[in-house]
């Protein structure tokens, strides 16, 4: 093959690749050797190696990549040094065929208490990569965002349930349902788009239960999200039938007043540029979302994840969604 076509192939692929969906992403290559019950005890010792501040408890890799709240440092640092208390019980959730872990959870670092959302990379049984994101009232930006006191938390126990095969769709139709969920919140005008709720779906930010999703949605009530990007779906536990994801919400800022579905006028808190960033899985039974949990914080208009590998494009609301 001449060297300039080999050229033009591989251009072409890295094209094709670069404008693949997010929710048509394929699978990485399986852990060799490490099912769900090895990645839970793995999420279990670096729970422990984290809380004893000694990284020697967990099978981590010399090499580890740790990034706190989208920033990549050395490893331990950040909350490694400063958490001093697990509160209640953690949701973890694994997908053998990726190798990752995530692990939902609430901490003390000494009187603060915050919300901890972890992906844990796994690969030959060791951890390669460490992602935490930690909400606290201290790191939460304007405007003001849900956060409950941790007496008022109550996690819904069917999001750790195991989900019978038949009720569970396939990976690549969970993670479209999951993507549909942001392509719901992204430019909200009360339309769903690709995805579906069940009536008693509960969703929970920082530790806040918010009941009726899809009335939510369809009210138009978060017309001011701007863009959803930089999505990554890279955990699908097909036991606990969830999917879980990185991503940001973008707000520009420039939006004041605007009218609900049903007719309400509205007002954006948001008046500066401002974005959210997250870490949030999806419970998904009879191809519905059934429940969500997300740990967010304010972050840098337009911030990206250091483990981001392809960014999207950023575009403005108009690019997307032109106007008729």
């Amino acid at each position: 093959m001449r060297p300039k076509f080999k050229l033009m192939m591989a251009a072409a692929a890295l094209a094709a690749l670069a404008g693949a969906p997010p929710a048509l992403a394929q699978p990485r290559e399986r852990a060799p050797g490490c099912d769900r019950v090895c990645l839970e005890k793995i999420g279990d010792q670096y729970r422990a190696a984290y809380l004893a501040h000694d990284p020697s408890k967990a099978p981590i890799s010399r090499r580890v990549r740790f990034v706190e709240n989208f920033v990549e440092m050395p490893f331990p640092d950040a909350t490694w040094d400063t958490v001093t208390q697990e509160v209640g019980e953690a949701l973890t959730l694994s997908d053998p065929v990726n190798g990752q872990v995530g692990i939902y959870t609430r901490i003390m670092q000494n009187d603060t208490p915050g919300y901890l959302a972890v992906r844990l990379k796994v690969e030959g049984e060791l951890i390669t990569e460490i992602e935490h994101v930690i909400s606290t009232k201290r790191n939460l930006s304007a405007p003001p965002t849900p956060i409950a006191d941790f007496d008022k938390f109550q996690r819904s126990p069917h999001l750790n349930r195991p989900v019978p095969k038949e009720k569970c769709r396939p990976r690549a139709e969970m993670v479209r349902l999951a993507d549909g969920y942001f392509e719901t919140l992204e430019n909200n005008t009360g339309e769903i788009r690709g995805t579906r709720f069940s009536p008693d779906a509960t969703r929970t930010e920082n530790g806040m239960n918010f009941p009726e999703i899809e009335k939510g949605f369809k009210s138009g009530r978060y017309l001011f999200n701007e863009r959803v990007r930089d999505r990554d779906f890279f955990l699908v536990d097909e036991y606990r039938c969830m999917v879980m994801a990185r991503g940001f919400i973008d707000h520009k800022g420039v939006m004041d007043e605007y009218t609900l579905t049903d007719g309400t006028r509205a007002r954006s808190i948001f008046r500066e540029p401002h974005s959210w960033a997250l870490l949030e899985s999806f419970k998904l039974e009879d191809g519905m979302i059934t429940g969500v949990e997300a740990v967010f914080i304010g972050a840098p208009y337009n911030m990206r994840s250091p483990y981001t590998i392809n960014p999207d494009v950023i575009r403005n609301r108009e690019a997307k969604y032109p106007k008729r």
